[in-house]
């Protein structure tokens, strides 16, 4: 499987951890179903059969399993409107807000039980070669379940932001007035420029020529990138954002093509071939990429 987005983390270059003490670990936090009260739960679920954690060419996987229930506030809302015009008529009043506020949650614990829930699982990927995290979602927000339940789990978790020399903001905005991304990469067709003092505004070009001169006049009125779309060695494409995140991370065709039936792989197999694939490359793109921002600032 390849990562859609990466949030990255650093580990210490000496992290004391084995795969067989961290899933030791992880199994204080097992996934549990949602209880009939509980509108979501979650905890660490087997990546493949009933490993915690998967280790391919000494990379690991893990996976936080999560449970939401699906109950619109709508609907919450509908059978309480329908509540209170029945008490109205037994009262001959309106309910006050107290009383509306008890109903509400009255009603909430009558419907749970019946949602419907809906499963998913977060991916993380450890390098305890190089003392990498990386969390497969779209932004930090979405990640911080998965740094939470770690905290919860292990005895101890040295984890840090990463942090670059030159803000990826300002390198990418370099870059596309230069017309050229440096070392192994190329710049692609998409990128999103913001201005400085005004988030709200914001110019996007989507599969659009990058080497013009309306690019660079945007840039001299004071925008800066905010996304750029880049190719890592003709094998990995992905977009860069100013808060150094990795999105739509993509492997080309380079990579992705496949040979004949005797290539035909169990679930299991391909699962550890993608993963072994996909780390592989991302060993080579992320150190390259720290280095095309100016090195990682090193934080004692």
């Amino acid at each position: 499987m390849w990562f859609r987005n990466i949030q990255l983390y650093r580990l210490p270059e000496q992290w004391d951890m084995s795969a067989e003490r961290l899933s030791e670990q992880l199994e204080r936090l097992l996934f549990q179903t949602c209880g009939t009260q509980d509108m979501s739960s979650q905890g660490w679920a087997p990546v493949m059969q009933d490993s915690l954690v998967h280790g391919v060419g000494g990379q690991w996987m893990i996976a936080l399993g999560v449970e939401q229930r699906l109950l619109p506030s709508s609907v919450v809302k509908q059978v309480c409107d329908d509540r209170a015009e029945e008490i109205e008529a037994q009262q001959g009043f309106k309910p006050g807000r107290k009383q509306m506020k008890e109903l509400k949650e009255a009603v909430t614990m009558e419907l749970m039980p019946r949602a419907f829930t809906r499963r998913r699982r977060v991916y993380a990927w450890i390098d305890p070669k190089d003392g990498w995290l990386a969390i497969d979602a779209s932004s930090r927000s979405s990640a911080e379940p998965v740094v939470e339940a770690l905290h919860k789990a292990l005895d101890e978790l040295p984890l840090k932001l990463l942090n670059t020399e030159n803000s990826p903001g300002a390198a990418m905005t370099d870059w596309l007035a230069g017309g050229e991304a440096p070392g192994a990469f190329t710049i692609d067709q998409d990128c999103e420029l913001r201005t400085v003092t005004d988030e709200a505004s914001a110019v996007r070009y989507v599969r659009h020529s990058l080497e013009g001169e309306e690019i660079r006049e945007h840039i001299a009125a004071g925008k800066q990138v905010s996304k750029l779309a880049l190719t890592f060695d003709d094998r990995v494409s992905f977009i860069l954002t100013d808060k150094f995140e990795i999105k739509r991370l993509q492997p080309l065709d380079v990579l992705t093509d496949k040979g004949g039936e005797g290539d035909v792989k169990t679930r299991e197999e391909q699962f550890d071939a993608d993963f072994a694939l996909m780390t592989g490359e991302l060993r080579k793109l992320i150190p390259a990429l720290l280095d095309a921002l100016g090195g990682e600032v090193k934080t004692i």
